[in-house]
């Protein structure tokens, strides 16, 4: 079974920044992307909201309300992601949860998350 361990979060005040790493393991596995969600306190239905996402291919993609902030990146063996970000704000603050989709199944993979909050 793929297990993925999220660390890196923290307390951080506005305008700071933090990296979250994101470490898949389990004996033999592919990963066709790995990727970053959020939950937040304030959501009421506690969704898991798309953050960024990186292929195996090197693609990335991110939401609208991280573009230009956030930074996701992989290692060449596609068990290890970071996301980097950059001039955080209060509405950062949330649960981060790492996303792992199998290469050849359709099954999902989840971690736990690491907690991030953006505050004075």
């Amino acid at each position: 079974q793929v297990q993925l361990v999220e660390s890196g979060g923290g307390l951080v005040q506005p305008g700071g920044s933090l990296t979250l790493t994101c470490v898949a393991s389990g004996g033999r596995f592919s990963l066709s992307r790995m990727g970053w969600y959020r939950q937040s306190p304030g959501n009421p239905m506690n969704k898991r909201e798309f953050v960024a996402e990186v292929t195996k291919a090197g693609y990335t993609a991110y939401s609208e309300s991280v573009k230009g902030r956030f930074t996701i990146s992989k290692d060449n063996a596609m068990t290890t992601i970071t996301l980097q970000m950059n001039n955080l704000t209060p509405e950062d603050s949330a649960n981060y949860v790492c996303k792992g989709n199998n290469d050849y199944t359709p099954m999902d993979y989840w971690g736990k998350g690491t907690l991030v909050t953006v505050s004075s």
